[in-house]
Order: structure tokens, then sequence, then C-alpha cells
């Protein structure tokens, strides 16, 4: 295969999330509740060459936009990523994703004391560092495994 032929078809309509760490793919899909029973296109690539990254992991999702929600835990998990919005087989919008000052509702505080972990309705609040993500009501830093935190189902 020469480094021109595409490994994976375009999309007509959709996201393209490119420049995953290699490896995130499966994070990805779990953050964006995807399981293949939607019904729609999702095509993914593991692992592929990259210039910038050495490997990157690529998702294809047909019939679908991200949420800017989505998109700030995408950032977390894969902070070099860059979402294309595709129509008609083009793109028509291209951004890297940016980090946001906090995340609510997407993660799970690993303190099993934590507020957020007892039978109390309360959502979980964490700030975005530099080098992690520190809960709000208990102040445990999250700095490796972020994937691992996801609150998705």
């Amino acid at each position: 295969m020469s480094d021109h032929e595409l490994r994976v078809s375009k999309i007509r309509n959709g996201t393209v999330l490119d420049h995953i760490t290699g490896g995130s793919a499966l994070h990805v899909l779990a953050l964006l509740g995807i399981d293949g029973s939607e019904g729609t296109g999702v095509s993914v690539a593991m692992n592929v060459p990259s210039d910038r990254l050495g490997t990157k992991d690529v998702v294809k999702v047909e019939e679908r936009e991200l949420s800017q929600a989505e998109v700030d835990v995408l950032s977390l998990i894969a902070p070099r990523a860059t979402v294309n919005i595709v129509q008609e087989y083009e793109v028509v919008e291209k951004k890297r994703v940016e980090r946001p000052g906090s995340v609510a509702g997407v993660l799970a505080c690993p303190n099993s004391s934590c507020i957020t972990n007892a039978d109390e309705p309360v959502t979980t609040r964490f700030d975005v560092l530099d080098d992690g993500l520190r809960c709000r009501y208990c102040e445990e830093i999250i700095r490796e495994g972020i994937a691992d935190h996801l609150a998705v189902s």
C-alpha cells in the first residue's frame, strides 16, 4: 500500500476524528457511546503511521457531529486530535481540540470517599490542570489513565 492510498473510505456526512493518540480509539468510541447498535457507519483505524505522532488512530462517524461537551472530554484523552466535519464528502470545518477549564458529569472520581461516589445526587466536576484533573469536591488528582475514569455506560 502506498502512502497515498486510503486505508478507510471517505464518509459522505459526519465527523472524522484524526490525530488521536495511538491505541485510544476504543476509549473515544466509549466516550461517544458508540457500540455499533446505532445503525450508522463507524470506521476505526488504529496505530496507523503519522508524521506528527509516530502512530495515530482515526475514527470516522457517519451522520453525527460531536457536541462541545464531547469535544471537551475528547481533548483530555486525545489532546492533539482534530475534529473534521464532513458534508457531501468534503471537509467543511476543521479544528483542533482545546482543553476546557473544567468538565462535569463525564468522569468518575477515583476517591471512594468522595461525595460523588456516595448515594447523593452530586454531579462530578473536575478542574483541568496542566498535568491532570482535580476533583472539585475532594481535590483528588488524576494524572494518568484519564480514559479509565470515563463515566460512560
